[in-house]
């Protein structure tokens, strides 16, 4: 999925874990079209870094995602600087590395505050200012976990994906009838080349290094074709839509081609 150079996006665009990896080339990209672009992550120098590469249209706030307060100050923020949001992304997250059998209470508390209870909070912060409008977007940034266990040791990680996109399904039901302006997309990427997998709890394998794994540009362009032209949801490259299709097809037999991998 590609877009067109030369498209302009006159949106305001707030963006969640924009200090590196996608949130921070969706910035960039959002920005080259001429959206105003909001970046909120936790690590000021890095943030600050990506912002002041945007110029002036590009405001950053430090924010740590699983406190509700500063995701309220981050919405608050954005109206203040721009007087109105049009997108709000939602791409912080965290993942791990742990099989099943090992997992700890902590670990699933984890997942679940930084990869769900963030989204929460993001959509409950901006969904009052898109209701005022009858008018928005809200992207959530899922995975090709959360549809197949392509992956058993980031099964935590791909469960509470997996719920965040019933979430996210059943907001649209809930909007459709009282906000029909107003939409909500899943954006489920395969494995892209970024920090994520060394950034996991327990540790993990750098995705850069890892067959097969999609540039970051091109996996962003995937978020921005949705954010020009909205739908209900988009994977980041043809792949890994395939291979999701495969384990809806025939679960059974995809499942077992996956543990006899795992076996040698």
């Amino acid at each position: 999925m590609t877009t067109t150079n030369d498209a302009t996006i006159d949106k305001v665009v707030v963006i969640t874990g924009a200090s590196a990896g996608i949130g921070a080339e969706l910035a960039r990209q959002l920005a080259a079209k001429g959206a105003k672009v909001v970046l909120a992550a936790r690590r000021k120098a890095e943030l600050d870094e990506v912002a002041a590469d945007l110029g002036k249209d590009a405001l950053a706030v430090v924010t740590d995602v699983t406190k509700r307060s500063d995701v309220e100050d981050l919405c608050k923020a954005a109206l203040a600087r721009f007087g109105r949001i049009d997108v709000w992304v939602n791409n912080a997250g965290h993942g791990i590395s742990r099989a099943v059998a090992e997992l700890t209470d902590d670990d699933m508390n984890a997942m679940w505050r930084d990869n769900m209870m963030s989204v929460l909070y993001g959509i409950q912060a901006v969904l009052p200012h898109f209701k005022s409008r009858n008018q928005g977007q809200i992207v959530n940034v899922s995975s090709g976990l959360s549809r197949a266990p392509l992956a058993p040791a980031r099964a935590a990680y791909g469960a509470v994906k997996s719920a965040m996109n019933l979430l996210s399904a059943s907001l649209r039901v809930e909007l459709r009838a009282t906000h029909p302006g107003i939409h909500v997309t899943v954006v489920l990427p395969g494995v892209v080349a970024t920090d994520f997998g060394r950034n996991a709890l327990g540790g993990g394998v750098d995705n850069r290094n890892l067959p097969g794994a999609q540039p970051v540009e091109a996996a962003v362009e995937a978020i921005v074709s949705v954010i020009e032209s909205p739908a209900l949801e988009a994977y980041t490259s043809p792949f890994i839509a395939e291979i999701v299709a495969r384990y809806q097809r025939d679960p059974a037999a995809f499942e077992a081609e996956l543990a006899s991998r795992q076996r040698v």
